[in-house]
C-alpha cells in the first residue's frame, strides 16, 4: 500500500475524443474531492498488519478510478486488465504512467473486492453534495421508483438445489479426506444427478415423487456425512488445525442450507404445504437472495432497489431492501433520506403509483413538500396531491423520466444483474454502478 504519487511518471498525452473529455472531467471531480479516495484507501488498509511493508500496491485513488472504468463498461476482470494495459486513455485516467506495469486480473479482483458498501455509500453522498454545491442539482424536485437487481443465480427448483447440495458437499468432503483423514463417506453425486433429471422428465406425479424421495434420501446421507466430518475436523491438532477449522466452517454453513432445502422440499413436494417466500432457500451459493414478485406476474431472484433522482438526472439515493417490502412502506423514508442527502426538503416529489396511500400523502405533506404526486391516484384527489391538474401532469411526466434512468443504469452500468458473490459484495457492486453513472452524468453537465 502506498500514498498517491506527488509526481506521476511519464504519461502519454490525451486524445481528442468525447469519452476522453468525460474521463478528464471525472478525474477533475475526483481530484477536487480527495476524501473519496481516502475512503477507498481505508478499505484497502483494513486488516493489514504492516501496511508500510511489502511490494507497492494500488492507491485508493487508482482503485476508485478502476472501479468506475469497470462499471462504466461492464468489463470482466480479464477484459479490464487488457484495456488498462492497452488503452492510453484508461491508463491516464487510472494514473498509470506510460512505462508502469498495469495490474493483472487477480490483482484487480483482490483490490476491488476489498471495497465496502459503507464506504461507497459515503462516496456517493459526497458526489451528490458536490453536485449540489456546483448548482447542477438543486434538490427541489425528486422522483422515486423501485426496481430489482438480480443475483448471480439460475431460476431455482427443489431438485436442482438438492443436487447442488449433494455435489458441493461431496467436493468439500473430498478436501476433508486429505490431509485430515476423514474417510467414512460415499460420493452420491451421480445418483443425485440422475434423480434430478428424473424429476424434470417425470411423466406423472407418482414418478416425480418417487424420484424426489430418492433424491432426498441421498441428500440426507450427504448432510449426515458432513455433520460427522465437522466433528472430526474440529478435533484436528497441529499445524493443520487452522485449515481444518476453516473447512469445518464451510461444511457447517453449507450443511445448514442443505437441511433447509430438504425441509422445504418435503413440505412442498411430499406434504403439499405452501412455504412462505421469506423461508425459502433459492440458492446455496447466494443464500441472501430474495424472491421478488412484481405486478403479480414476473418473479425475480435478487434484491429490491429503491431509487431517487433529481431533475439533473443524478441518482440522489439508492436503498437496497431486504425481503420484498411494499412500496407504500418506503415512500416517506425515501423522501426523508433524500432531504438528508441533498440538504433540503424537496418542494415537489413524484412517486410511482405503488407508493400511493392516504397516509403517505399526509406524512409527505407534513415534511413540507408542497406538491406530492403519485403516478396512479388510487382513490386520492389531484387537488389533495398538487396545487392544480397542470402541476400534477407535469410531475407525472417528470416521474416517468426515472424509468429511463433505471434503464440507463441497467443497460450501461450492469445494474440488471450483480456478478459479484455475497451480500456485502452485492451492495458494493450496486453502489459502484450508481457512483459510476452519477460521475458520468455530472461530468456531462459540467462539459455542457
Amino acid at each position: 500500500m502506498r500514498n498517491p504519487d506527488i509526481q506521476l511518471s511519464l504519461t502519454a498525452p490525451g486524445i481528442a475524443h468525447p469519452h476522453a473529455a468525460e474521463l478528464e472531467k471525472i478525474s477533475e471531480i475526483l481530484d477536487r474531492n480527495p476524501r473519496m479516495a481516502e475512503r477507498v484507501t481505508q478499505d484497502l488498509l483494513h486488516g493489514l498488519q504492516s501496511p508500510d511493508t511489502g511490494s507497492r500496491g494500488l492507491t485508493g485513488d487508482q482503485v476508485l478510478r478502476i472501479l468506475l472504468i469497470k462499471q462504466m463498461n461492464g468489463f470482466s476482470y480479464e477484459e479490464l486488465a487488457f484495456h488498462l494495459a492497452d488503452s492510453v486513455t484508461y491508463r491516464r485516467f487510472c494514473r498509470f504512467g506510460a512505462f508502469d506495469e498495469t495490474p493483472k486480473r487477480s490483482t484487480l479482483a483482490e483490490n476491488l473486492k476489498k471495497l465496502r458498501r459503507k464506504s461507497l455509500d459515503k462516496i456517493h453522498r459526497r458526489l451528490v453534495r458536490y453536485a449540489v454545491e456546483l448548482g447542477v442539482e438543486t434538490g427541489r424536485r425528486v422522483r422515486t421508483d423501485a426496481t430489482v437487481t438480480e443475483s448471480l443465480v439460475h431460476p431455482p427448483t427443489d431438485s436442482s438445489l438438492l443436487y447442488d447440495g449433494v455435489r458441493v458437499l461431496a467436493r468439500l468432503l473430498g478436501r476433508a479426506r486429505e490431509p485430515f483423514g476423514y474417510r467414512p463417506w460415499s460420493d452420491h453425486t451421480k445418483r443425485a444427478k440422475r434423480r434430478s433429471l428424473a424429476v424434470g422428465n417425470a411423466k406423472g406425479k407418482e414418478a416425480r415423487e418417487d424420484a424426489y424421495r430418492d433424491l432426498l434420501k441421498v441428500a440426507r446421507w450427504s448432510a449426515g456425512y458432513a455433520e460427522r466430518a465437522v466433528e472430526h475436523l474440529k478435533q484436528v491438532e497441529g499445524e493443520d488445525r487452522g485449515a481444518a477449522l476453516r473447512l469445518a466452517d464451510e461444511l457447517e454453513e453449507l450443511t445448514g442450507l442443505v437441511w433447509a432445502v430438504i425441509d422445504q422440499t418435503e413440505r412442498r413436494v411430499l406434504l403439499g404445504e405452501p412455504v412462505p417466500a421469506e423461508e425459502k432457500i433459492v440458492s446455496l451459493f447466494e443464500p441472501h437472495t430474495d424472491i421478488i414478485v412484481k405486478d403479480r406476474r414476473d418473479t425475480y431472484y435478487g434484491h429490491k432497489l429503491f431509487l431517487s433522482a433529481g431533475a439533473s438526472g443524478l441518482i440522489t439515493d439508492c436503498l437496497i431492501a431486504r425481503g420484498n417490502p411494499a412500496d407504500t412502506d418506503l415512500a416517506v423514508p425515501m423522501l426523508r433520506r433524500h432531504a438528508r442527502i441533498v440538504g433540503r426538503t424537496p418542494e415537489q416529489a413524484a412517486l410511482d403509483g405503488g407508493f400511493a396511500s392516504k397516509d403517505n400523502l399526509k406524512d409527505g405533506k407534513a415534511l413540507g413538500i408542497q406538491d406530492l404526486a403519485f403516478s396512479k391516484k388510487r382513490g386520492l384527489r389531484v387537488s389533495d396531491m398538487t396545487r392544480s391538474t397542470w402541476v400534477y401532469r407535469r410531475l407525472r411526466d417528470f416521474r416517468a423520466g426515472i424509468e429511463g434512468l433505471i434503464s440507463f443504469l441497467k443497460r450501461a452500468f450492469g445494474l440488471g444483474r450483480c456478478t459479484w458473490r455475497g451480500m456485502e459484495s452485492f451492495g458494493t457492486y450496486v453502489m459502484g454502478s450508481v457512483i459510476a453513472a452519477n460521475a458520468l452524468t455530472l461530468a456531462r453537465h459540467l462539459l455542457s
